[in-house]
């Protein structure tokens, strides 16, 4: 699950693709020339770091002619926050017991 959670880190833990996806979740499913005209990026570097998140499957997509719709995955998303929080939760733990042996030592 942590090396899961570490690919998906790597892939969302990037400006320009944390700016895709909060557009994406403020504006649900738009097509890729939303994306970079919203963002005022390159179309070519849109669609690199959209591969990014197509290969993490954070992002779903459509294809509606020529055009491809994406929108978030909100499950993947969902993977992340739980594997951090099970990392923290077994990090506080280990955190206490090595207090509680070096307390008793």
């Amino acid at each position: 699950m942590l090396d899961e959670a570490s690919d998906l880190l790597r892939a969302v833990t990037h400006d320009l693709r944390l700016s895709i996806i909060s557009l994406l979740d403020e504006q649900g499913e738009i097509n890729v020339n939303t994306i970079y005209t919203s963002l005022k990026l390159e179309q070519s570097i849109t669609s690199q770091h959209l591969k990014i998140l197509r290969d993490s499957n954070i992002v779903n997509t459509r294809r509606d002619g020529k055009l491809i719709y994406y929108s978030l995955n909100y499950d993947k998303l969902a993977t992340i926050q739980k594997a951090v929080t099970s990392f923290d939760q077994v990090s506080r733990e280990r955190q206490k017991n090595k207090k509680r042996v070096a307390e008793s030592a």
